[in-house]
């Protein structure tokens, strides 16, 4: 099974993803406890993909894709922004980042997801969820 949904880049449509998450669950009986995982992980990566990929530019898209492969769900977020280099993120448990307003994002979907991978340009994210 596979699915791909393409929003534009405003908070709003995290609407929509959520939509499709409880679809997607409900219809494939997914645990409730697998269910909080897959929505906060993937909620948290499509908002980083509006707001810093995409800088909330309207003329700009996120593309989730959702795919089923040998008991695993695996959530690929794709924006059109420059990319990022994940290993330089500061590590939000140090004393010195404690306080920071941001920067826990994607500390949040590595401990939610199974398994997470950034591709080469910085621009898309897959998280699998074992189910």
């Amino acid at each position: 099974m596979q699915q791909k949904i393409r929003i534009t880049s405003e908070i709003d449509k995290l609407r929509v993803v959520e939509n499709a998450i409880d679809n997607l669950t409900n219809d494939n009986e997914i645990s409730q406890d697998s269910y909080g995982k897959i929505l906060i992980g993937t909620l948290e990566a499509v908002n980083n993909a509006i707001v810093h990929g995409n800088k909330s530019d309207k003329s700009k898209f996120v593309e989730v894709e959702f795919k089923f492969e040998k008991g695993n769900l695996k959530v690929t977020i794709t924006d059109e922004g420059e990319g990022f280099d994940p290993s330089g993120i500061p590590d939000p448990t140090l004393p010195e980042n404690i306080e920071a307003l941001t920067g826990r994002g994607v500390f949040l979907m590595s401990r939610l997801a199974d398994e997470i991978k950034f591709n080469n340009q910085g621009n898309s994210v897959t998280m699998t969820f074992k189910v």
